[in-house]
């Protein structure tokens, strides 16, 4: 299910460790308020805010702001008024993308999603037009060390889809309902330091291209994670 290059080494850096760390807890920060609008915050009875905290932890967002961000979304006084909207279309050569954003000015975020696609020689689609090539999965990934024999052992006694050993990484996929089962299944084995987890969306089939022109594609992926209101983009580029 997943590829490896210099491509993904330099993304998931860039994701960890780079200055647009508050950048990414703003948009987390979006997505749990959207998750507790309307609860009483509480993670435990609302599976969809339990898996934004994963998220939010896997990305080592601190726990206050975490809290924040709660606190801001439940009570009768709350002005939490994100919507989600998704958008589908083409990076070049025919990658597709999908792209899935919480804003409070619809009319704002297609006008940014449009106009970065087009000038980066992408294109957007109608709905459904690559959403079919995606399925939503846990994804849990780990760096790689010599104990690959011990990772398949726990991801199969906890039900795992699929194990892949892309090099400097492991990559365990899960059903959604099963993602947190098989995280606990690791924590518990002493296998706490993920570089992801969380549930996402996983192309069925990738492209591959060359060195410039993945370049290309990775340069309006990374413009379109730079938006704002943008939340996630998926694609099917195999990095």
């Amino acid at each position: 299910m997943s590829g490896h290059s210099k491509w993904a080494t330099i993304h998931r850096k860039k994701g960890l460790i780079d200055a647009e760390r508050g950048k990414i807890f703003q948009k987390i920060s979006k997505e749990i308020q959207v998750a507790a609008k309307g609860t009483n915050g509480d993670p435990d009875t609302n599976p969809g805010l339990r898996m934004v905290i994963e998220k939010a932890r896997s990305n080592n967002m601190p726990k206050d702001n975490i809290q924040k961000a709660i606190d801001k979304a439940v009570g009768a006084n709350s002005d939490v008024n994100f919507e989600s909207i998704r958008y589908e279309g083409y990076a070049p050569h025919g990658i597709a993308i999908m792209i899935d954003c919480l804003t409070d000015n619809k009319n704002r975020t297609a006008m940014l999603v449009r106009s970065t696609l087009t000038k980066r020689g992408g294109n957007l689609g109608t709905d459904g037009s690559v959403s079919y090539m995606f399925k939503r999965l846990g994804v849990i990934e780990i760096e790689a060390n010599d104990n690959f024999d011990e990772i398949m052992d726990i991801a199969i006694r906890a039900d795992s889809l699929d194990v892949v050993d892309c090099g400097d990484t492991y990559v365990i996929y899960t059903e959604p309902e099963n993602f947190l089962n098989v995280k606990a299944s690791f924590e518990e084995s002493g296998i706490k330091d993920f570089l992801r987890s969380e549930v996402s969306y996983v192309a069925s089939n990738k492209i591959a291209l060359d060195e410039e022109d993945t370049e290309k594609v990775m340069s309006l992926i990374e413009a379109l994670e730079d938006i704002d209101d943008v939340s996630s983009v998926y694609h099917n580029l195999d990095i």
